[in-house]
């Protein structure tokens, strides 16, 4: 294990480098950065010579000036002066290729959970090795996403676009030609790192283009991608897995992201000021062993135990390099993940609810598919199928949620979402080994609409609450803790559940004796109803074990339960809706 963990350093370091130096070989053809001053806020140049630079140069109106004392929405009249369009081009055409992207990029996050148990025969490996198809893909993620705010100052939005979907459509055609696991892990590390750029670097470009008062509609339209793709993941695997084979799914995606890269190059030319800051070397270093150590020891810490030694160990290499890591950036001028976006009170709060609510939703999303599956016998298209409608609706209330944040402001619709989230969440602990189908389904829808309430529009008025410059740090703070937070979530809930479900094993056995007659009456009748002894006893073990498993999904249940309540008490100290909004340049 010890050499695993020195190749992933290794890995870690190489991987950034490469996308640095071919995104920056390509950037020093086109043209030379424009300096970040002032003058980035200025009007588009109406020479076709400008326009195809992917770094155009803005020049600033003479009767403009620009008062770097004040928000720069209150001084330009379109939020496109942010950044220069190519000739032709629209914010909606912008938008389209940009969702395109982003929509077949979180789809493939989701695919693989399903097609795992198939790839583990074809490609004749463990369960253990096959689970590296998704956690080095989240570890390629933990390694750029910390440092997209210098990728977004170094490069621009068009290149880092096409940059990522072609790195990652090239993972996807290498996937659906794999025939054994290193080509299969090869082409999940070079989508991972398309994935890894494109996740924040969406969240910019909507930041930017939309001034404050309209960010809450669009940040919810672009959530409808986030959500959407991971409800439509199982479910399409599903079907694909019951009636072709699983490359099909790669192959698929290949044409989607040909697509994507083809629009892009049409549609995605966006082009904001750079500043070409300097590399930092040791700020990748740390970040990376730091934030993808902690995200490999809480994915393991759910299924090796809190006292696994390969967990403690990832652990405290995690915490001792992202230690290094915040030491070195609060002590730079320019730092890589500028840490002082949290002393913006409404965006550090709001983070902090969002952690809480991120660590309930990605625990209670594993959650139920265990109990779907693994105790009631339901396929993964059904029970991708029970899970859709809750994932279809939270996209259709994306862009309204948005506009209600837009006009209201976070306190009152985060108060709404989390009481609904709460409740519908506590439901979850009464799940039994008889709980109709539908019930399930309606928990569920229900849920989703208390959390289309709380997920896009929490994480939108935290950035809201930003300087216009600050937007890419605080992007890449709450990206990289909201991973975190995810894994923490899980791995919390899935301990609970596997110490649970032995607890409860122990109980119920105690309990078959003459104080409970009607438990042991039954398991009796299962006994005699098979024709011997020894079956009988399989049938009754097994019967044991769903019914302390369930018990023990209703006990992490309500630590998510716990979780979301948290929460909602945490959101009556929401402030006003004047307090989210840009301060100072």
């Amino acid at each position: 294990m010890t050499s695993m963990i020195i190749l992933y350093s290794i890995f870690s370091i190489l991987t950034f480098i490469v996308v640095n130096r071919l995104l920056l070989r390509r950037n020093r053809k086109k043209a030379a950065p424009v300096k970040q001053t002032a003058k980035m806020y200025t009007q588009i140049s109406k020479k076709d010579d400008a326009i195809s630079n992917e770094t155009a140069e803005h020049q600033q109106p003479s009767d403009a000036p620009i008062d770097v004392n004040r928000p720069v929405y209150e001084q330009v009249k379109k939020p496109e002066a942010l950044v220069t369009f190519g000739k032709g081009i629209t914010l909606a055409k912008i938008i389209t290729a940009l969702m395109a992207g982003m929509f077949v990029a979180i789809l493939n996050q989701t695919l693989i959970n399903v097609a795992l148990p198939i790839m583990i025969n074809d490609f004749s490996i463990s369960t253990a090795t096959a689970q590296w198809l998704t956690t080095g893909f989240m570890l390629v993620n933990g390694i750029l996403v910390p440092v997209s705010a210098y990728l977004i100052q170094k490069f621009t939005y068009r290149q880092l676009f096409l940059f990522a979907m072609i790195s990652f459509t090239i993972g996807s055609i290498i996937c659906a030609i794999s025939t054994n696991f290193p080509l299969m892990m090869t082409g999940r590390v070079i989508q991972a790192v398309g994935a890894g750029i494109l996740m924040p670097l969406g969240t910019n470009v909507f930041m930017t283009v939309f001034p404050p008062e309209k960010r809450g509609a669009a940040m919810g339209m672009m959530g409808i991608a986030f959500i959407l793709a991971p409800a439509i993941g199982p479910t399409l695997t599903g079907w694909v897995i019951q009636n072709y084979h699983w490359n099909v799914m790669f192959y698929g995606m290949t044409v989607i992201g040909i697509i994507s890269i083809i629009i892009g190059m049409f549609w995605f030319k966006i082009y904001q000021p750079l500043s070409n800051p300097k590399l930092d070397v040791p700020g990748v270093i740390f970040s990376s062993l730091g934030f993808g150590s902690l995200l490999y020891g809480f994915s393991e810490a759910g299924n090796k135990g809190w006292d696994s030694t390969i967990v403690i160990l990832t652990m405290v290499i995690g915490l001792f390099f992202v230690a290094l890591f915040v030491f070195r950036e609060i002590t730079m001028k320019s730092p890589m993940m500028d840490l002082r976006a949290l002393k913006y009170t409404g965006f550090s709060f709001t983070l902090l609810i969002n952690v809480i609510v991120t660590m309930s939703l990605f625990g209670g999303m594993l959650l139920l598919p265990v109990y779907l599956q693994s105790i009631r016998g339901f396929s993964p298209l059904d029970s991708g199928l029970l899970l859709l409608p809750g994932s279809l609706l939270m996209g259709v209330m994306g862009p309204i949620s948005g506009r209600f944040l837009d006009k209201f402001g976070i306190k009152p619709i985060a108060i709404f979402g989390l009481l609904i989230m709460t409740y519908a969440t506590w439901e979850l602990t009464k799940l039994s080994m008889d709980t109709p189908y539908k019930t399930i389904l309606g928990i569920y829808v229900l849920r989703s609409f208390g959390m289309s309430f709380i997920m896009m529009p929490i994480m939108t008025a935290g950035m809201n609450a930003l300087p216009q410059t600050m937007i890419p740090h605080g992007n890449a703070i709450s990206n990289t803790i909201r991973q975190l937070a995810g894994s923490i979530g899980t791995a919390i809930l899935v301990t609970v559940m596997t110490q649970q479900t032995t607890a409860h094993i122990g109980d119920i056995a105690n309990s078959l004796d003459k104080t409970h007659p009607e438990i042991a009456g039954q398991f009796a009748e299962i006994g005699r109803s098979v024709g011997s002894q020894e079956t009988g006893g399989q049938l009754v073990m097994g019967y044991l074990q769903k019914f302390a498993t369930i018990n023990g999904i209703n006990d992490a249940f309500w630590v998510a339960t716990a979780l979301s309540a948290l929460a909602l008490l945490l959101s009556f100290f929401l402030k006003g809706k004047a307090h989210y909004s840009p301060n100072k340049l």
